[in-house]
């Protein structure tokens, strides 16, 4: 499985390390182990997940600004755990309101010794930061309204949000809230995975 990674990284500009590879390939082992009993994912083949999960999240890598993140619905810790891995300087608050996913996301950063990630069982609306975030992330999130409406009080004020997408929609666009605005659509590409990927990002208006 190492080496699939390796090949699927060959074919992108990212740079990773060694240990990155291992902590990556130990994440999919775990994910896939603890699917079986959890149902974390509908993605069953740990060969699909490297595609579909591991290359989907950290693509994003490069487009991070910052020092501070969330992820919001989070569930299994994607794009989270996979981009916490990829930027060990950069510290990732991982929000889910279930508790399953959160046990799953504390047993992967202790195995496999990651020491940025803090994990929260909450719900998005509930949560209240000491302090802001530089960029809130979803890759989950139905809509770019309800992600901006329900984590407003997340970012800091020159912070963004950050939504994962397959299409971008500008039917989405038009749906948001007056105070906010799509800044900036970046297409990526995701070796092997079918259709569209593109980072959607939002900022509020001053």
């Amino acid at each position: 499985m190492k080496q699939r990674l390796l090949q699927l990284v060959a074919q992108t500009d990212l740079t990773v390390t060694d240990q990155q590879i291992d902590q990556l390939v130990g994440y999919v082992a775990m994910l896939d182990k603890w699917n079986k009993a959890y149902n974390l994912t509908s993605v069953r083949d740990p060969y699909e997940m490297l595609v579909k999960h591991i290359m989907d999240s950290i693509v994003v890598s490069p487009h991070l600004v910052g020092e501070r993140f969330i992820d919001v619905g989070t569930g299994p810790g994607l794009p989270g755990i996979p981009l916490a891995i990829m930027n060990p300087d950069k510290q990732f608050t991982l929000l889910d309101s279930l508790g399953k996913r959160i046990r799953f996301i504390r047993q992967v950063i202790h195995e496999l010794k990651i020491d940025n990630v803090t994990p929260v069982q909450s719900r998005v609306e509930e949560f209240q930061p000491e302090v802001g975030f530089d960029a809130v992330l979803s890759r989950a999130f139905a809509s770019m309204n309800d992600m901006v409406s329900w984590c407003h009080h997340l970012p800091t004020s020159n912070g963004c949000f950050l939504a994962l997408k397959g299409q971008f929609n500008q039917q989405e666009v038009t749906e948001l809230p007056e105070w906010c605005s799509v800044t900036e659509v970046i297409s990526l590409h995701v070796p092997e995975l079918e259709g569209e990927r593109h980072l959607v990002v939002l900022t509020a208006k001053d």
